[in-house]
């Protein structure tokens, strides 16, 4: 062909829309639209290929020994009205758990029936001094509850507040029960002169 003539390559005003030597399409023919229809896929390779990285880079950081990220664990907000009551120090089973519900609560029960039997000593009256004896198993069933919550680790029901506040209340009550019952009258067993006025002044 000579040049000049429409549609070679040696005329610049021809249009360039045909195949060009080296196989490549123009920019106006279907090529376009199929490289087009092929970038999304190329796109989405390299995102795949970024998250793929960005995993190989997460791991490569545990590897290495970088700290993770720290999860803040969620906390129940407090409640505005108290609706239970923690265990108090002391207060798990005095025997295992595979034992009946009596032996695991027998300090209680040895403390509510040596009270239990004072008890049926004065309602009794069967004796001579009954008022006073039956007295005083009260008051020495409070002081063994005292002496079982100090000797012991765990004593069941028998706990009620703290160690502490369970052997002074335990014992103050139970040793006032017993030093009254030893003076009380008539013909009392114990005298304490200082005691007795102030006895007498209370009740007087």
């Amino acid at each position: 062909m000579t040049p000049g003539t429409p549609g070679t390559a040696g005329n610049p005003d021809g249009p360039a829309d045909g195949p060009s030597k080296n196989g490549s399409a123009g920019a106006s023919g279907p090529g376009a639209s199929g490289s087009d229809a092929a970038s999304p896929r190329a796109s989405g390779s390299g995102a795949a290929g970024s998250g793929a990285s960005t995993e190989g880079a997460a791991g490569g950081a545990a590897s290495n020994g970088a700290a993770p990220t720290e999860i803040t664990a969620w906390k129940r907000p407090a409640p505005i009205l108290t609706t239970d009551t923690a265990r108090p120090e002391g207060g798990g089973r005095a025997a295992p758990s595979d034992a009946p519900a009596p032996a695991r609560q027998w300090p209680l029960l040895t403390v509510l029936g040596l009270a239990g039997l004072g008890l049926l000593v004065v309602g009794t009256d069967a004796f001579w001094q009954s008022f006073r004896i039956g007295t005083m198993l009260v008051g020495a069933a409070l002081l063994v509850g005292a002496v079982l919550r100090r000797v012991m680790p765990s004593v069941g029901m028998l706990a009620v507040r703290s160690r502490f506040t369970d052997m002074i209340t335990y014992g103050v009550m139970g040793g006032l029960i017993v030093l009254l019952a030893l003076m009380v009258q008539p013909k009392p067993w114990l005298k304490i002169p200082f005691l007795e006025d102030i006895l007498h002044l209370t009740v007087t």
